[in-house]
Order: structure tokens, then sequence, then C-alpha cells
């Protein structure tokens, strides 16, 4: 007999206060023999329920009283189920929903079913290519987060065949639509990105945490240093005005846009983790961005024209693509 069904059974008795076996049966989708004997489970386990025979009897909670033991206002509901709504693609959260569904008053329900439908999840991104594909994982991490569980865990770094390590799991974290777990390693606390994950292995062993750990407070400290290499190379340049719109599509953030040139162009100041890196995101804007400073983009950005002239020279192409 499932704890999940009983309490399901219980919600909802108390919030109709009268209820025959088969309403429960028909609520629960289980038959009339099971819901007669999670009933009496239910009364014979302490709980004040009882049934009276004949004529408009039932099943009814103790002094008739009609609780609603959600505990959750109108608007709680409405917040909750559009959060969870376009996640219940996993039968897990499909079950949990049906679940709270029916543990609502009637007049509860349909707002929160029509909470489910306001909003959806596309599992791919403008490639069409999935990115949740550390999901097959994603559950065992989780159970073991929750659980303390220390894991061997497979996984393969950016260009590096995959290996094993043993990680005590701390924490999940969802960055721009990105999983990461947060682990202590012999190393100290690292990131490992889920989507690059290859196995998840529990070992039996308790985790072992630091000394008043927060995730939060951890995330905080590993991300900043990601994020503080993202800036490690500024460069100041000028952006043509048909371009300035493009560029801050591709860096966003590590673009700061200052006032206009006699020109007509735009000063800006771009961030990028080194000069090589940021010389590739800029080269592929062609004409329309000019780096001034520092000497070390402006060579790599030399460089890679002139490999790509090498390489496309003499094909006839034109100047820019047709219609452009």
């Amino acid at each position: 007999m499932r704890a999940d069904r009983l309490v399901a059974t219980l919600l909802f008795l108390q919030e109709r206060g009268r209820v025959t076996v088969p309403e429960v049966a028909a609520e629960l989708e289980v038959s009339e023999r099971t819901a007669r004997r999670d009933l009496e489970a239910l009364a014979a386990s302490g709980i004040p329920v009882y049934s009276q025979r004949g004529r408009g009897g039932g099943w009814a909670p103790g002094g008739g009283a009609r609780t609603n033991h959600t505990g959750l206002t109108a608007d709680e509901i409405r917040a909750l189920f559009l959060v969870t709504g376009p996640l219940s693609a996993t039968p897990e959260l499909r079950t949990t929903l049906r679940k709270l569904v029916r543990a609502l008053p009637p007049t509860l329900r349909p707002q929160a079913e029509a909470a489910t439908r306001a909003g959806v999840v596309d599992a791919t991104d403008w490639s069409r290519n999935a990115v949740s594909a550390d999901a097959a994982h994603r559950s065992a991490l989780q159970g073991a987060v929750v659980d303390g569980i220390r894991v061997r865990l497979g996984y393969a770094g950016v260009g590096k065949p995959a290996g094993e390590r043993t990680v005590d799991p701390l924490g999940l974290v969802a960055k721009a639509g990105v999983d990461y777990l947060v682990a202590g390693t012999e190393k100290g606390l690292r990131t490992f990105r889920l989507s690059r994950v290859t196995s998840v292995e529990p070992t039996g062993e308790p985790v072992v945490r630091p000394p008043g750990f927060d995730l939060a407070t951890a995330w905080r400290a590993l991300s900043g240093a990601f994020q503080d290499g993202m800036y490690a190379v500024t460069a100041r340049a000028r952006v043509r005005a048909d371009t300035l719109a493009l560029l801050q599509r591709f860096l966003g953030g590590r673009v700061r846009v200052g006032g206009p040139l006699p020109d007509g162009w735009t000063e800006v100041w771009v961030d990028g983790p080194a000069a090589k890196a940021l010389a590739g995101h800029l080269a592929g804007l062609g004409a329309g961005v000019e780096v001034l400073e520092p000497p070390e983009v402006r060579q790599w950005l030399a460089r890679i024209g002139a490999e790509l002239t090498r390489t496309y020279a003499g094909e006839g192409a034109p100047d820019a693509p047709p219609g452009q």
C-alpha cells in the first residue's frame, strides 16, 4: 500500500467532507476494493475518519471538518503551476501535478490546470540541437545530492576523452539554461557541466561537506572566477553604425558603448578571455569593426585576415554576399 496514495485519499476526503468508495476509486484511478482498503487503513491508523452506512452514508473526517491542507492561496497556486507546468514532460512531474490538483478545492482546480498549459519548454536550440542531453544523469545526481552519497563520476572535459573521478555532490545549479554540478574533489570545489557527464555511480560512502558550505555562496565564488577570465583582455574599437547591433548581439554584456565619433562611427570597448579569442570574435564582422588597441588584438586580426586571404583569394568571390 503506497503512502502517497493514502495521503491523496486523506486530502480528497478532507476537501470533499464526505465521500463514497466509488468516488474515491474514480478520483484516484484505483479499484473500489483498493479504495475501501485505503479508507479502512486510515481509520485503523488513528486518523479521525469514520464510515456511515445506509442512504446518504459514506466516509467523512472526524467532526465533519473540511480543510484545504495545501495551505496555498489562489495566487500561490497559480505561481506554482506556472513554474512546474512547462516542466511536466517527465512522468514523475506529471504524477506530482495530478496529486497536487486533487488536493485543491474544486474552485481552484480549473485555474491550476490552465496554468499547467500556459507554457512549454522547447528542448532544442535554434540549430535544432538538443539542449537537455544532461537529463539522463540529472536524476541520479539529484538523488546523490539529497541523500548525501559520494559518486564516481564519468566526465569528458572539452577536447579530452572521458575519465572517471570520485566526487562529493553538493548541489546543482542552472545557469542560462545550462546545468552544472558543484562538487567537492581532492583539489577543492569544482563545477561539472551535466551535458559532459558520461556516467554516475553511487559509492555508498557519505558526502564530506565543507564546514559552513552554502551552495549559493560557493557558486558565486566559482562562477566569478570563470567570469573574470572572460574579461581578461579589453579592446578599444570603433564600430560602423550598421554593425553595432550585431556586435552587441554576439557579445552581449562584454560590449560597452561609448559616444559617437566625428566620422559617424561609434567608440566601443569589448572584453574577451584572450587576445586571440577576442580577435576571432571580431574578425567575423569584417570591416564593420576596427580595433584601435591593444596591439596584440590588432596583430591577431591581421594574422586571421592573412590566413583567410590565402585560403579564399582568387576564387572570384564578391566583396559581400548577394543582397547585402
